[in-house]
């Protein structure tokens, strides 16, 4: 066989490779089963639609029938996009890191026919550059060492799959507790850049996870150095260059320290972690800055990362017409051309416009010499300079769009939009999660099983523990906005089929692989957050919340022991684990607010708005006609008449007096010392 495979796949990324003269073929069994008919190692090079990096190789190297020619005669070549397997990427990235290399996409490694890791790189330049290889020599020596010294391809092999394999190595003792939650925050805070906000250095991610965890203790603690770091890092996030300020939506990361300059590429799940931040964060202090960039990101999202059917698509690129940032950046002389003189004039001061520029001769737009709200007129006249730039900006050939969903960023972003309209009151938000939810379940559920990625009426892969664990997060934070949906019963079911196929009895963890993955010579159990929060952490809240919201104490025994398995690496490591530390925060002083009467209205009961608006999503809100249906456990079971409409607001096992209005709602807050 002697053909590139990738056109019979749905990846957006797999298909851009499809013509390349490169005899591709998808992860899987056949590929590694002509390896070892053929004798020859197998290159894999793994990616992702919108990665800079990725395109540049492919342009060099993959295109370039020369090198294609070697590659194809000495190597069984497979495409991965990560997006779509993870679970692939996390083993072979962890092998690099064994390696003693920094990680990075495009991700290269080569394989014995057995998947089995031997060596491995990042991005390769076609000639010798950035004190890297060329492309040609590295596959030339692999193919020589392969040939000639198999011995070293096994040793290294053993080695690699040997630390894959192993146990994590015992922490320094350690017991999750109030005083570790606050020891972690101090360590956090200490990395904390005081001027611009997130970690100190470059380049600045946003660190969702991380800064999750801080805002949480400075609830916890009212602590105001947690909580400025948290509006630091929002207020620069927002105001900088990482944000797009005529389409809404916050980039991947800044490769500066000043949060000034973009890596473009615009990814679903940093845009929902996002959301689901600044909304926390707003219903504290009601930033006026936190609201419009909320409303505007939401309004990117639904305008421009939807798919048809209503789900949420993964990505935009960073780059177009073969240049990264060109759709984003502008010149003094296209905006002054563009605007009125008068307006023209005030958007160039505000948004950090010159004739030099900021970024490679052109302007990155910013705010951040001018972070302040300006007058109501000035800002009015800006929001009209932005809507005709940003017409003319829809001119220009757009960036790649990599449309296929995924369960796991889709279950962020739906929650994300949940506890937005939570916040907010905003129906129209809640019903774009719901027909979101509900149009990915029609994809992605069998009805038994989660799938992982949909497009084009195919789905792909089995679902990670991540796609069960942010789905049923999402399943848990539409039954608070939508009382009357089936949300819980999702989530109860989405939950028995990710113990089915992801839980391991000896390691007392869910595995990010499902136990029938294509083609792993491991099943990863960790607890780390990546850039997004650990499934495991996730499930621990999730789990909290099914064990207060049903009684069932089989929840609340698998969250324990979760918190065994990872608790002591999380006391040794809050970086890694700042989700797993937000969790056991929650579980251990949880906040409910149970609603009994006949009607129930999230956006306009002001009895709940007041409760919401002092203790926001993170609470656990149970809506039933009577207190006799709650839990049998719950605090507030059968405090009241049947037929009583009332609010009960909880902390720990202890209620307030039930609340008929938010003057008796406030007294609640102070009863059980809950900051509003």
């Amino acid at each position: 066989m002697s053909e590139n495979l990738l056109s019979r796949e749905t990846s957006p990324y797999l298909l851009q490779h499809k013509d390349n003269p490169v005899h591709w073929m998808p992860w899987g069994s056949d590929a590694f089963e002509r390896a070892r008919n053929e004798d020859k190692p197998v290159l894999v090079s793994i990616g992702y639609a919108a990665c800079h990096w990725c395109h540049v190789m492919a342009h060099e190297s993959f295109e370039d029938p020369e090198i294609a020619e070697l590659m194809n005669a000495r190597f069984i070549n497979i495409k991965v996009d990560r997006e779509e397997r993870p679970d692939i990427d996390r083993i072979y990235m962890q092998s690099l890191h064994a390696l003693g290399e920094h990680g990075g996409w495009p991700l290269t490694m080569f394989l014995t026919p057995d998947a089995e890791p031997f060596w491995g790189g990042t991005y390769f330049p076609k000639e010798s550059r950035y004190g890297r290889p060329s492309f040609t020599h590295v596959l030339t020596e692999i193919s020589r060492i392969w040939k000639h010294e198999r011995d070293k391809v096994t040793t290294n092999s053993t080695a690699l799959v040997k630390a894959l394999k192993s146990e994590r190595r015992a922490p320094p003792a350690g017991e999750l507790s109030e005083a570790a939650l606050a020891g972690a925050a101090r360590t956090l805070l200490g990395a904390v850049d005081d001027e611009h906000g997130g970690l100190k250095g470059a380049p600045k991610f946003p660190q969702a996870p991380l800064f999750g965890f801080l805002w949480t203790m400075a609830r916890r603690s009212s602590a105001p150095s947690l909580a400025k770091a948290v509006v630091t890092t929002l207020r620069h996030i927002s105001q900088g260059g990482i944000y797009d300020h005529l389409g809404g939506g916050i980039a991947r990361y800044a490769t500066d320290h000043l949060w000034l300059v973009p890596h473009f590429e615009k990814m679903l799940y940093d845009n929902a972690q996002f959301i689901a931040l600044a909304s926390r964060v707003w219903l504290d202090g009601r930033e006026e800055l936190f609201r419009i960039r909320i409303e505007e990101t939401i309004t990117f999202v639904l305008r421009d990362m939807r798919v048809a059917t209503g789900a949420f698509a993964a990505s935009y690129d960073a780059d177009s017409e073969g240049e990264e940032g060109r759709y984003y950046v502008w010149t003094e002389a296209e905006i002054r051309h563009t605007l009125p003189l008068d307006e023209a004039d005030l958007f160039c001061r505000v948004y950090d416009v010159t004739h030099k520029g900021n970024w490679e001769g052109k302007t990155i737009l910013n705010r951040l010499a001018s972070p302040d709200l300006l007058s109501s007129a000035e800002e009015e006249g800006l929001a009209e300079a932005r809507k005709t730039l940003f017409r003319l900006r829809l001119t220009r050939t757009p960036p790649g769009f990599d449309d296929k969903v995924l369960a796991d960023w889709n279950g962020l972003m739906i929650t994300a939009l949940a506890e937005a309209a939570l916040a907010f009151a905003r129906r129209d938000w809640a019903d774009a999660a719901r027909d979101a939810f509900s149009d990915v379940l029609s994809h992605l559920w069998n009805g038994e099983r989660l799938a992982h990625s949909w497009r084009n009426g195919e789905t792909r892969h089995h679902a990670t523990a991540d796609g069960y664990a942010n789905l049923v997060s999402a399943a848990l934070a539409l039954a608070t906005v939508h009382p009357a949906g089936h949300h819980l019963e999702w989530a109860k079911q989405l939950v028995d089929a990710m113990i089915a196929h992801h839980w391991d009895d000896a390691r007392s963890a869910f595995c990010l692989s499902a136990d029938d993955a294509s083609v792993v010579i491991v099943r990863p159990a960790h607890g780390e957050d990546d850039v997004t929060s650990n499934a495991n952490a996730v499930m621990i809240e999730n789990l909290a919340r099914l064990h207060y919201l049903t009684g069932d104490a089989r929840y609340r025994q698998r969250a324990d022991e979760l918190l065994r398995t990872f608790g002591a690496d999380a006391v040794a490591n809050p970086f890694g684990y700042a989700s797993l530390l937000r969790s056991f925060a929650f579980l251990s002083d949880p906040i409910q607010i149970a609603v009994a009467g006949q009607q129930h209205h999230p956006f306009t009961d002001l009895r709940f708005r007041s409760a919401i608006e002092a203790v926001g999503p993170d609470s656990i809100v149970q809506w039933v006609s009577r207190t006799d249906l709650l839990p049998a456990d719950h605090p507030a079971f059968q405090k009241a008449a049947a037929t009583q409409d009332r609010l009960y607001l909880c902390r720990g096992h202890v209620c307030a007096a039930p609340a008929e209005d938010p003057v008796q709602v406030r007294e609640a807050l102070r009863l059980l010392r809950i900051s509003p």
